[in-house]
């Protein structure tokens, strides 16, 4: 195994993972995750898919790349694309995250705001005189 490519994206957030042997190192654009997600809310969902497989997360250095959205985004969509790299590493993992919701491409997105309105839903007072 040298090393192993995945794409995931939630709304306007694109993490491409790449996974190889070594020490259990999860590096977000060069830097540690929890250093990039310094949020602790956010940073179990990073090593989630690690969690539901029951695999050690120190066996495999994970390198991740990921641009646009916010934090919350961008996390969801490291999620995604470790859990689909977990699948291409052992096609066995596949029912253990499925059952987690990790596979299933969350396709919400802001709607777009629409011309002669404030935003995409609300509407300026109507005056009838």
């Amino acid at each position: 195994m040298e090393m192993i490519h995945a794409i995931g994206r939630r709304k306007r957030s694109i993490a491409r993972v790449y996974l190889t042997k070594g020490s259990g190192k999860i590096s977000v654009n060069g830097k540690d995750f929890k250093e990039y997600f310094p949020q602790l809310h956010i940073q179990p969902s990073v090593v989630e898919p690690f969690a539901a497989v029951e695999l050690e997360s120190n066996l495999y250095d994970v390198k991740v790349n990921v641009h646009g959205g916010g934090f919350k985004g961008q996390a969801e969509a490291v999620r995604m694309a470790i859990a689909r790299v977990l699948i291409k590493l052992n096609a066995d993992f596949r029912p253990a995250l499925k059952s987690g919701k990790m596979l299933t491409r969350d396709a919400r997105k802001v709607e777009r705001k629409k011309y002669g309105q404030p935003k995409a839903r609300k509407n300026f007072q109507f005056s009838k005189r």
